[in-house]
């Protein structure tokens, strides 16, 4: 019973609970691995870790509230989503654009045989890719790369490595839940919704894709 379990945690670790599930809701993703700024390489996440040890009572306590918990120990990341498909975020034109590309990036990554979950790009390659693809035809306004490319930092998307949101050289990590965001099923019909003028994208804060 889940009452049971969570008696069974310490004063310290029912603060932690909270706190954590706080963020898994803001989050919606959970990474193992995270970029550490400071030390400017990958480092375990002990939030994850704390989710991963106590998985059955987080899993039953979301229940309740109609969420889902999926934890996807291949690629390192725990997902929350809603049952009921309730909690949307629309993303504008120039943050779907972003993220399908980032996608694509990503993919290519993989398909290269990349021993890492993680891969790295640029802002001058992410607005590179959209030009070739026909999504725009001069570069994002800076304020568009700001708000969107900070959203999908928000959702743990990616990290930014250094450098501004607005210049081509700064460095841009893509974590691996941007393939749960946007499955592979996914890439074609994304495409033909951006390839709509004016068409913005709903999405679940929890979950992100519809």
């Amino acid at each position: 019973m889940w009452s049971e379990q969570w008696e069974k945690l310490s004063e310290k670790d029912k603060e932690e609970f909270t706190r954590v599930i706080n963020l898994l809701l803001n989050k919606t993703f959970i990474l193992r691995d995270e970029y550490d700024s400071k030390a400017k390489s990958m480092a375990i996440n002990r939030d994850f870790r704390f989710i991963e040890r106590n998985y059955s009572l987080v899993e039953e306590y979301l229940k309740i509230a109609g969420w889902h918990v999926q934890n996807d120990a291949y690629r390192g990341v725990m997902a929350v989503y809603n049952r009921f498909g309730t909690n949307r975020y629309r993303l504008d034109k120039y943050t779907t654009y972003f993220l399908y590309i980032l996608r694509l990036i990503y993919e290519e990554s993989q398909e290269k045989g990349s021993l890492s979950k993680q891969c790295t790009t640029t802002v001058g390659e992410l607005v590179e890719k959209m030009f070739h693809l026909g999504l725009i035809e001069k570069k994002p306004p800076d304020s568009a790369l700001r708000e969107g490319l900070g959203t999908l930092k928000r959702f743990n998307i990616i990290e930014k490595i250094d450098g501004d949101w607005t210049k081509a050289d700064t460095r841009l990590l893509i974590y691996p839940s941007i393939s749960l965001l946007v499955t592979n099923e996914k890439i074609s019909s994304l495409y033909d919704g951006l390839t709509k003028e004016g068409e913005d994208v709903e999405a679940n804060d929890q979950d992100v894709v519809d």
